[in-house]
């Protein structure tokens, strides 16, 4: 890919595939379950890339770009045991890592906070993950 590629795409793609190939998180979950777009019949358990917010972090020498974004595990298991775990390796897979993006440099890649729930109708569990990453033009 070129330098065009927005920092948010590189990101997400760079994310996408950590999680893809982290074998603790495919062992957990199992293959093909990370998903940027949920299908309308998924199977459980499995993990999505949520929303994002983007901000400038330039300085007066350097470009930069803050971003928060969310990741979502869900469960069906009957309880919060598994949401808990899928939550834990998605964090593991992610906290600091160093991924490689198309065009632009990861500074960091931060774990800042989870909420793990039951959702409404009580059969599905979803452990929402807040990340925080910085980065900058290759």
């Amino acid at each position: 890919m070129s330098a065009a590629t927005a920092p948010a795409v590189a990101l997400r793609r760079a994310i996408h595939a950590a999680l893809a190939t982290d074998a603790a998180l495919t062992a957990a979950l199992g293959e093909g379950r990370i998903h940027d777009l949920p299908p309308a019949s998924p199977a459980f358990p499995y993990v999505t890339l949520g929303e994002a917010q983007v901000s400038d972090w330039s300085t007066a020498t350097e470009a930069g770009a803050e971003h928060r974004l969310s990741l979502a595990c869900w469960s069906r298991q009957g309880g919060h045991a598994e949401a808990h775990q899928l939550a834990h390796l998605v964090q593991q897979a992610l906290h600091d890592a160093p991924l490689g993006l198309d065009g632009h440099r990861l500074v960091n890649l931060r774990f800042t906070s989870a909420e793990i729930r039951r959702e409404p109708g009580g059969r599905t569990y979803r452990a929402l993950l807040r990340f925080r990453a910085v980065t900058e033009p290759a």
